[in-house]
Formats: structure tokens, sequence, C-alpha cells
């Protein structure tokens, strides 16, 4: 079996090949092509096949993932966008929830929604909440609702009716009128894409899904083209936010679900590397040119969010998905991150990045703002010569030079400039690793870090250090470790559905009823049987007189009421640090997670190119508090399985450089993952 990975990133566009009959992994990397993602893939592509490892006719999976979606979100270049509702409703998606992020900033300020008032609109219907017609729908409503829209250019249209999660019919109805009669527009009804409960976040989801459709399916529609062109046959896989995989046609029509597309495959890469060392429990992090993501893998599985928001910050709600998306912590520190002075002359790094045009100023293409990454290269860590295995050359001079404004400030030499910078950038990726682990109830001493891209293993051993993990796990090729993990995923649906009921004996029969009925469902959308796939079991629960609920991971087939109100007491003392034993619980949503089972590719130790000692070389690296020290340099490339070696070290490879601090070890084990561990 042949597969290959894609996945475009805001810096650069990374390639993963595996050969299962070799074992053999090639990648490749080019700069990003934000005016056309779809060039900096075939880029990609036309590296591989110039190096002879990618031949388009014998690629059995294609996967791809990057950020179209999020990035068309962002930056406010969807379609233009109707929303057709129940008659009373217009306002919600305007009205939100009124509450902000931090209760006491007087400054907050509500989003402006996607859909403007005029092209917010109203047909009678209404179920109740147990999803019984009320007032049936009326067609003749959409008249001037078509109309309106041809007229105003509408590309896509999102249907958000009341209590649709419980009985979608009357949105039914209504897409198919819609389809009929304004062929060409994108249509989404919510109960497609969400079946849970709460009007507003159901109506955001559905009016962010329908935003982007037009967006993706003209880029999946240039992409599968060029791909035909140059010989490559079907199945094409995009990467999910949940940390699965699912098919370009139900990509196009769904998604709102590839929000998180490139770091949920790193994610899914990091529990794979968890269950070969056998730690289930397992602290990702990822460190690109222009952020730096973390997340969580608990039990073997990623951890996925239900309240996951778009543009959420201290002063803005932001715009809520209801969708599951795996648990990401994103914060603007990355490689190309910019320092700065802000109005008190405080030195800060991120968010603003310097990107892949025109880059870090050593880069050479134009950027002067000094940066992570040239900060890097003049505290040592980074090689001007053997940076992205020498195919480019790194200008010192020109990171100097951007350095010294923040070194005259500081009254200060270039390099302690460099370590201010760097010793800031880790401070604000330590408070994201804190967001994630110990405000979330997990202890990151019982946790093993798995660090990836190009600036994870640059920063792991001392934010490890600083945490106090007891283990970094860096893999083979960390830089394109997010599509690597895209290799690893599994095709996957989940499905919730929304049933508020006391935490009893009947609930626990309407959940067997429930996830027997999804996984029907699920064995329809991959046209196998039920038995060709992997499940997993979740119920959301909360105390009596509670807003928000606790996933908690279940087998109903064989649980009582009993254990699962047991399981969830022990779920809510994790997370908020107590529990109220003597409070009635409620069940909320049952959540179906199933996985297709087929084979995917393993991590097999490359063969050293060349003896060890040969490589030993040193030289004078920055490495913090204690001031430069001579640091003996290894290239990874030159490894084999069972190498071992005291810090201070550098391990460098073409895709990054992995730093080991003094008073560490470093090992390689028979996948050839390097591990770093204090030293007793």
């Amino acid at each position: 079996m042949s597969y290959l990975a894609t996945d475009v990133g805001g810096t650069f566009t990374d390639l993963v090949h595996f050969d299962s009959r070799s074992g053999r992994i090639s990648v490749a990397k080019t700069l990003t092509t934000p005016d056309d993602p779809s060039r900096g893939v075939l880029n990609a592509i036309a590296l591989g096949q110039e190096e002879g490892y990618v031949s388009p006719g014998a690629i059995d999976r294609l996967v791809h993932g990057g950020t179209t979606v999020i990035n068309a979100i962002t930056e406010r270049k969807g379609a233009v966008t109707a929303l057709v509702t129940t008659a009373g409703f217009r306002d919600v998606l305007e009205i939100g929830r009124g509450n902000r992020p931090d209760l006491y900033n007087l400054h907050a300020t509500s989003p402006a929604a996607f859909v403007p008032r005029r092209l917010r609109f109203e047909v009678r219907e209404r179920m109740d909440a147990r999803g019984h017609a009320i007032e049936d729908l009326v067609l003749d409503d959409l008249d001037a609702i078509v109309a309106e829209c041809r007229q105003a250019n509408v590309a896509a249209i999102a249907i958000a009716f009341l209590n649709s999660y419980a009985n979608p019919l009357h949105e039914r109805m209504c897409a198919d009128a819609l389809r009929n009669r304004l062929p060409g527009v994108a249509v989404t009804a919510s109960h497609e894409i969400s079946r849970q409960w709460r009007e507003y976040e159901r109506t955001s989801t559905a009016v962010l899904n329908a935003y982007v459709m037009p967006v993706v399916d003209r880029y999946f529609d240039r992409l599968e083209v060029a791909l035909g062109e140059r010989g490559f046959g079907r199945p094409y896989f995009a990467m999910q936010s949940n940390g699965g995989m699912a098919s370009f046609a139900w990509a196009r029509t769904h998604p709102l679900s590839l929000i998180e597309s490139g770091p949920a495959g790193g994610v899914s890469g990091a529990a794979a590397i968890g269950e070969w060392l056998g730690e289930p429990d397992v602290l990702y992090l990822d460190i690109g040119g222009t952020t730096a993501k973390c997340g969580i893998v608990h039990a073997g599985s990623p951890k996925l969010t239900s309240e996951y928001h778009l543009e959420r910050t201290r002063t803005r709600p932001g715009y809520p998905v209801q969708l599951p998306v795996v648990d990401i912590v994103e914060i603007g520190a990355g490689g190309g991150s910019i320092a700065w002075f802000d109005a008190g002359d405080v030195l800060r790094v991120g968010p603003s990045s310097a990107g892949a045009a025109p880059g870090p100023a050593c880069y050479g293409f134009g950027g002067t703002a000094p940066t992570v990454t040239d900060a890097m290269l003049v505290s040592g860590v980074l090689d001007p010569q053997s940076f992205a295995g020498g195919s480019m050359r790194l200008d010192r001079s020109a990171a100097e030079a951007a350095l010294q404004p923040i070194a005259t400030k500081l009254n200060t030499s270039v390099e302690g400039a460099a370590g201010a910078v760097l010793r800031i950038a880790e401070a604000n990726m330590l408070n994201a690793l804190k967001l994630v682990t110990i405000q979330r109830g997990h202890d990151p001493r019982d946790l093993t870090l798995v660090a990836s891209g190009g600036g994870g293993p640059m920063h792991a051993a001392r934010l490890a250090r600083e945490l106090g993990v007891r283990r970094v796990v860096i893999p083979p090729y960390p830089g394109v470790f997010s599509a690597w993990g895209m290799l690893v995923s599994a095709p996957r649906r989940d499905l919730k559905r929304t049933q508020l009921h006391q935490a009893d004996e009947e609930a626990v029969d309407i959940g067997r009823t429930l996830f027997a009925q999804m996984q029907r469902e699920a064995a329809e959308y991959f046209e196998v049987e039920p038995v060709d796939l992997r499940c997993f079991q979740a119920v959301e629960m909360r105390y009596r007189g509670q807003e928000h609920t606790v996933s908690v991971p279940c087998r109903l087939d064989d649980w009582n009421a009993a254990q699962l109100i047991s399981a969830f007491h022990e779920a809510h003392e994790v997370a908020y640090t107590f529990r109220l034993d003597s409070t009635a619980a409620e069940v909320v949503s049952f959540h179906l997670k199933a996985e297709l089972i087929t084979a995917r590719p393993t991590l097999v130790a490359p063969e050293a190119v060349s003896p060890i000692d040969e490589t030993f070389r040193a030289r004078m690296v920055d490495h913090g508090p204690g001031g430069q020290c001579s640091t003996t340099l290894y290239s990874r490339d030159a490894l084999a399985p069972g190498f071992t070696a005291p810090g201070p070290a550098l391990i460098e490879e073409p895709s990054s450089t992995t730093v080991v601090l003094p008073g560490q070890r470093v090992t390689m084990d028979a996948r050839g993952l390097l591990a770093i561990e204090e030293q007793p």
C-alpha cells in the first residue's frame, strides 16, 4: 500500500509519503501559496515526483488537510449567505447568548452576524421540543424568499428551524424546495450538520457551514482536477477536526468539519505515538511558523470539545461551532512570530507573524521584523548552512540587524535580545500548555509530551522542565508531523443526539436504542456492516440545575444506571475538582464515535546513513540562564536505535532541530523516536 498526505499550513505546505512494503517514509516541504493553496500542494507533490518516491498511479490513499475553511472565515471571504428560520426567530443569530467571556470587562462587544438582517428570512412552521408538529410548514412563504435571494445574488442558504434537532421533517421539506428552485445555490439544513439542542449554537453552525461551502467546493474542484491531470486516482480524503478522515464528497457538503483540519492530524498522530509507547495520556505540542498549538490525548483518544468558539477573546464571545472538534489551544507564537514593544515599552512576541512572505529576516526574502526564528539563529540553535536540509541558507547578519533595535532598547547585546525574545515566546507557550492540562484537571507530571512542528523540538525540553513533564518524545520528521498524523487516522463519523432525561434505567435504555440507530447510520455512510466499525460511546451529563455538561465515556450495552452515574461523578471531579454525590444527574446527549477499521502505517526506525562518530561536532549555544556553552551536534540521519547521549546537545534534521538541555539525556528507541528525560 502507498499512502500520501498533504497539509497546508500558514507558512509551509507539507507532504508525507509512506510505502507499506518497504516501511519507508519520505517527506517534502514547500512554502504555502496563500492566493491559491492548491498550488502549494501541487508544488510539494512535484518535489516528491522529482525525488522518485511519489508515483501518482500507485497511490492507494490520499489525505488532505489545511487552513482553507478557517481562512475563509477569519478573512471574511465566504459566500453571500442567507438564513431561513422559524417565524419569530429571525434575530437569534444576532442576539446570541448575551454573555461575555470576561464577566467584568465592560469593553466586551458582540460579534457581527455573518448574515445581515436583510438576508434573514422567516417561514411559518413549528415543532415542539419532543418533535411533534404544532404548525405545518407553509411552503408558499418561500416564494418571496427565493425572489429576494436571486436579487441579492445569494450563493448559500442556511436553514435552522426551532427544535429541528428533535424532528427535521420541516427542514428537509424546506431544503428540498430551495434546492429545486435555486439550483447552484449551496443549501445547508441545520440537522444535516448537528442534531443537538441550543438554538443559537445550531443556527451559528449551519450559517458558518453554508458560508464556506462554495469556497471549499471550488477549492476541491481545482484540487481534484489538478490531481487527476497528474495521474492520481481516488479515493481522496479530507482530514476532519474530530481527528478522523472523511471523503471529499462528504467534506464538500460538511466543510465546517474541516475547521481545525491540520492540528487535528497532529493530535491523531500523538495518540498513535502514545499507543505504541503504552502511554494512554499524552500532551501534544505543535509549533509551526505562525502558531503554537497544544492538546490532550486522554485514555488513548484525542480529547474533543463541544464548546468550540471561533475568534473568541477576552472581549468577544466569538462564534460557536456545534461540532466535535479536537480540543486545541492555539496562540500566535511560532517561528515567524514578530517581537515588538507595546505602548508601555514592554517586549511582546506575536501574535503577528512574518508568515511565508516576506518571512523572518534571516530568510532573505525582504523581511526586516525580528522573529523567533531570527532569535533561534542568533542563539546558536539553528545552523545557517544546514537549515531545511541545506535547501535554504540563513542570513545571520540580517537576523542580528532585525534584533538590534530590541537590544538597544533593552540595553543588552544582540545575543541577549535573542534570549529575551525566546523566553517571552516560551512563557506564552507555557501558559497555553497549562490551559489544556492544569486548568482542565490533568497533572502534567503524569503525561508524556509529544512535540512536533519545525519549532516544537527546539522549545519542548525547556517547556517540559518548567511544567514537570517526565518525558519528551520527538517523532521522526517532526516538521511534517501533522501530515503524518493524517496517514494514521481512520475514516470517522461522529453522531450526536440530544435527549434530555433524568439519569436512570430508562435513560440507559434510551441510550442503547439511540446508539444502535447511530451505529446503523454510520455503517450505511461507510457502506459496510456494523462489525466493520470500531465504535466508542459517550454520554454528556450534568447535575440538575447546571448549564454545561461533562462527557462521560461509557459502554451502555454492559452498564446500568448506577455505573453511568458513578462514572459521571468521577469525570466531573476531574474536570471541576469537586463532585456532588447527593445531587441528581441528568443525561443531555448521546455521542457515538464510529471509525472504519482499516490498515494504517506504522513507524519503522530508519537505518543510520553514516557512522555516529562522524557526526560529532560542537558549537556554542545559548541555553538560557546558564549562558552559552559548548553543545554537541548530531545528525539525526546518522543515529540508530539504542543511541543515547547527555545534554547539552542538538540533533539536526531537515525539518527541525531537537534541543537537549544540560542535565537531560536523549535516547532513540526501536521506532526511531527520540526521548528526552531529566537525568537523576
